[in-house]
């Protein structure tokens, strides 16, 4: 997609854009096993056409913007898996792959860069410098490889939060933040969401975002958290709980609809869906956004 000013883009926008739904979990449901370590990254390079087609469906179904397959393509996972893949390479091969789709259907690409270690893993097992190392590679290469933005997903730790936020505005990255949030309304490291999200403000990113956590404690932000900044959310939509390593729908298309319309009154700029969704999904959801502008 032509490069353009992302903050007016979605600025401007007269109705929420929408990002594409879950990749890794529909990998699963369709027989492809998710790897310890790289989650179903591993897809890119022995199955791309799958991934290219996954996107197309998304696409079709009618989003705005689609997510590159790099949860889990960061330094820190592939150093622990036996694929001995090159970050690098690894990197460069997964964009290009989704950079093609992006480009011909002239949508926007996100980056998926994902916390360094496991995302609902509470206790810190590297060091700073690990932490920043692979964050600073992992985000640097999405960017370069041709990423117009880098969103950040499913992150709960300070430290990460902090560095990804102060990174990416130095050094003039354009980018979203997307938090898991327990239900007391805290980030895994503890901090308030209310806390956090106002240390994030002061970095100028496109949105912040809330992601793979249940529709109740959804509930809970849209109730207790004074959304006045620009804000968006793809929801788990899993059958259990968000630790599974299988993951199945658990939340229809309807029902989803549902959250999506209880939740425009507070001006969402971005909806999408997370683990156990699939394009039917994002179809519900860009039907339900063009009744509201007709009606």
């Amino acid at each position: 997609m032509t490069k353009i000013n992302l903050y007016e883009y979605f600025n401007l926008s007269s109705k929420p854009l929408i990002l594409d739904g879950a990749i890794g979990s529909l990998l699963q449901e369709r027989g492809y096993k998710s790897d310890l370590h790289l989650w179903t990254s591993y897809v890119n390079f022995k199955y791309p056409d799958i991934i290219k087609g996954i996107h197309e469906e998304y696409i079709n179904s009618g989003c705005n913007l689609i997510t590159t397959n790099t949860y889990r393509t960061n330094p820190i996972a592939l150093k622990k898996s036996n694929l001995q893949l090159d970050v690098k390479l690894a990197v460069e091969k997964s964009v290009k792959l989704s950079k093609y789709v992006s480009e011909k259907y002239k949508v926007l690409l996100c980056g998926s860069n994902a916390p360094a270690e496991d995302c609902y893993q509470e206790e810190r097992t590297i060091s700073q410098d690990e932490l920043s190392n692979n964050h600073r590679l992992h985000i640097d290469l999405l960017y370069d490889s041709g990423c117009d933005l880098i969103l950040n997903e499913t992150f709960s730790h300070f430290d990460e939060i902090s560095f990804v936020c102060q990174y990416c505005s130095e050094n003039k990255i354009p980018f979203i933040i997307s938090l898991f949030v327990t239900q007391d309304l805290k980030i895994l490291s503890g901090e308030n969401l209310n806390e956090v999200t106002d240390f994030i403000r002061n970095y100028n990113p496109i949105l912040i975002s809330f992601n793979c956590i249940s529709k109740d404690i959804f509930k809970k932000i849209i109730k207790n958290v004074k959304l006045d900044f620009n804000w968006g959310y793809y929801l788990n939509c899993g059958s259990g709980s968000h630790t599974d390593k299988n993951i199945s729908c658990g939340v229809t298309e309807n029902q989803y609809a549902e959250i999506v319309k209880s939740s425009l009154n507070y001006n969402p700029k971005l909806i999408g869906t997370c683990c156990g969704s699939n394009p039917n999904h994002t179809r519900k959801i860009r039907n339900l956004l063009n009744e509201k502008t007709n009606s």
